[in-house]
């Protein structure tokens, strides 16, 4: 009686623990399961071109990848001897840059614009600081992220002011504004563009009777 009594609690405690695993929701398989590769981050660096380096000013523009701002290297039909010392001419070839749409290269490694036209760059006005740059759009208009990318590229560049800055206006009579291309705005350019104080023109003195 007691080999029987003992072989009985035996199965029960065994069916016991089965209704526990059971219970938790896991179940046991003989059937291997295939959960596919485990994600991976996109890589945000495209790969070197095997064609031959195109002719024109290199450019450096800021796209979109992982939701932040990379650098990234590209190549202006503009001529050398035009773009230096021009900063609008600069502006310009660096902006078509921002609206255009990424190669297949840059697409499979995960970049992106929010830069949309139609926008155009051209000098400041009258009375505005040295080194303004307006834009056809006012810079608050833009999508956060694109205003983001305009301001670290051109601030990058030689049509910014040198200090990671750059001064932009819109197209009416407000008065333009120094932006500053931060690290923190790299990594989170959906945040608002940082501004410092930007100086006014000097005014000229009237010429001597």
């Amino acid at each position: 009686m007691r080999r029987r009594r003992t072989g009985a609690l035996l199965v029960t405690g065994v069916a016991l623990a089965a209704g526990l695993v059971s219970g938790c929701g896991i179940r046991t398989t003989s059937v291997p399961v295939d959960a596919g590769a485990a994600p991976t981050r996109v890589p945000c660096n495209v790969t070197g071109s095997s064609e031959p380096a195109a002719q024109g000013v290199q450019l450096r523009v800021y796209l979109l990848c992982g939701a932040q701002l990379e650098r990234v290297d590209r190549r202006s039909p503009l001529p050398e001897e035009k773009a230096v010392g021009d900063p609008v001419r600069t502006a310009s070839a660096l902006l078509a840059q921002l609206e255009g749409e990424p190669s297949e290269e840059e697409r499979q490694a995960g970049f992106a614009t929010a830069v949309k036209g139609p926008l155009a760059v051209t000098a400041g006005h009258r009375g505005d600081p040295k080194d303004t740059l307006r834009l056809s759009r006012q810079p608050e208009d833009l999508p956060p992220t694109a205003l983001a990318q305009v301001v670290c590229t051109f601030a990058e560049s030689a049509a910014g002011a040198g200090d990671d800055t750059v001064v932009l206006g819109g197209p009416g009579a407000y008065e333009p504004r120094r932006y500053r291309c931060t690290q923190e705005l790299k990594e989170r350019p959906d945040s608002t563009v940082p501004t410092v104080p930007v100086a006014s023109a000097p005014v000229s003195a009237p010429p001597a009777p």
